[in-house]
């Protein structure tokens, strides 16, 4: 008691709880001499340091699918953890299975380049070229067994636009 009336003088109330101020004082009655906390069993070592943002990239090389808590699960660190180092870190975002350059190999993508540049060459030497193209909705066609939006989601890139000086021909 005298413990708590000399703490309570010294900090005013916004000082520890009466029984926070007795487990204190029993545990340095037994012969502590720090203040951190205990470790807890169960409980993940949580610390984005580079080792554990470099195997999380590993990871998500291996598998673009995995989940945050997956990869929390093999690498034994929380998930708020992991979510923060392939966010903020890796700068990585969830997208969904979609037809578009950001998600293909890069076979597909040299595939697409090569097309491209034929498309174009044919453009510019034959002058009807227009007159005889037929276009329609493609979004039929699939060339992967299609999922759920869900079951297809993969972490990838942000991309970074900058439309004002985007040449899109440059590309190809």
């Amino acid at each position: 008691m005298e413990t708590l009336q000399m703490v309570n003088a010294a900090y005013g109330d916004p000082a520890l709880s009466r029984s926070n101020v007795f487990r204190w004082y029993g545990r340095f009655l037994d012969g502590r001499e720090y203040i951190e906390d205990d470790p807890r069993s169960g409980r993940p070592t949580e610390c984005p340091n580079d080792n554990n943002v470099e195997k999380i990239s590993q990871l998500l090389l291996q598998n673009r699918h995995l989940s945050l808590k997956l990869q929390a699960q093999e690498m034994n660190i929380g998930k708020d953890t992991v979510r923060k180092i392939v966010i903020e870190d890796l700068r990585k975002g969830k997208i969904c299975s979609r037809f578009v350059p950001h998600s293909l190999t890069p076979e597909q993508k040299d595939r697409r380049i090569a097309a491209c540049r034929y498309l174009i060459a044919t453009a510019d030497s034959d002058p009807d070229f227009f007159k005889k193209t037929v276009t329609g909705d493609e979004t039929w066609c699939f060339d992967y067994d299609p999922t759920t939006k869900r079951q297809s989601a993969e972490w990838a890139e942000k991309p970074r636009h900058d439309r004002k000086n985007c040449d899109f021909r440059s590309l190809v």
